[in-house]
């Protein structure tokens, strides 16, 4: 039996319905912004540069849906607090910390660790797009002349105060934003008696990453420029070809088991 509540059922078919409301709306109304965010892509594409990616907690998954994933660009990188441990000898005992993406310093270390060089463009992720390393690695990125394309929920940053010393937000260091469309706290479904159940900024935030891509490869190939594209390494002869293509972007992209 379905719980009633103020906004109707609680149940799988309203989340569907909701949500798909929420991605046939959200293709409209980031048009522009994802043809803005597609330039972004394309021309660092064309400057041989690499699509950093970054963000935290579960805006992890906007990143592997940037980084690494077939039918995606290659010339990608994921930088994850965990670098600090994979790459930055760290000991494992310091991710034990769940407020380290508070900590100030960690995104300049792990800037430092990534190595990106001046054409790389940061894909930064985060759907409240306030916590301290979030706003870091925007600030720190656009002092070391990179552009910056922000994905978070406009709803949400709007409704909270900032976290950041600087007081800024990461909506506010974006040369690009892409607003997910996701509400304030991200759960979609109210509950009776207050609170709300099912997330929808994964779902709106993949498909403004691979509509984004979509344009940028169609951007690619107007210019006469083929997009370097992941084959998956699960079909014959794919995860050969993707090391051929890796090869052009050595040291620069890591790609580590997840």
């Amino acid at each position: 039996m379905s719980v009633q509540s103020a906004s109707g059922s609680v149940n799988a078919e309203r989340f569907a319905r909701e949500g798909l409301t929420v991605l046939h709306r959200l293709t409209e109304s980031a048009r522009a912004d994802v043809t803005r965010a597609a330039g972004l892509i394309a021309d660092c594409v064309r400057a041989d540069g690499v699509i950093q990616a970054f963000g935290t907690g579960h805006s992890q998954a906007m990143v592997l849906e940037v980084a690494g994933r077939a039918g995606g660009l290659v010339p990608t990188n994921r930088i994850s607090i965990a670098d600090l441990v994979l790459y930055g000898g760290a000991p494992p005992s310091v991710l034990d910390d769940p407020l380290l993406e508070r900590e100030p310093g960690v995104a300049a270390r792990l800037y430092d660790l990534a190595a990106p060089q001046p054409q790389d463009l940061f894909v930064v992720i985060s759907n409240s797009g306030v916590n301290n390393v979030i706003v870091e690695m925007a600030l720190h990125a656009r002092e070391h002349g990179h552009r910056v394309l922000a994905l978070t929920s406009l709803a949400h940053t709007r409704a909270v105060p900032a976290g950041h010393p600087s007081g800024r937000k990461l909506a506010d260091l974006a040369d690009v934003v892409l607003d997910n469309a996701a509400p304030p706290g991200d759960a979609l479904l109210e509950l009776p008696g207050g609170g709300a159940v099912c997330a929808l900024s994964t779902l709106t935030g993949v498909m403004l990453v691979q509509m984004a891509v979509a344009e940028a490869a169609g951007l690619l190939l107007a210019s006469g420029d083929r997009p370097p594209v992941y084959v998956s390494a699960n079909v014959p002869g794919g995860f050969e070809g993707n090391l051929e293509l890796e090869k052009r972007y050595a040291g620069r992209i890591r790609r580590t088991a997840s």
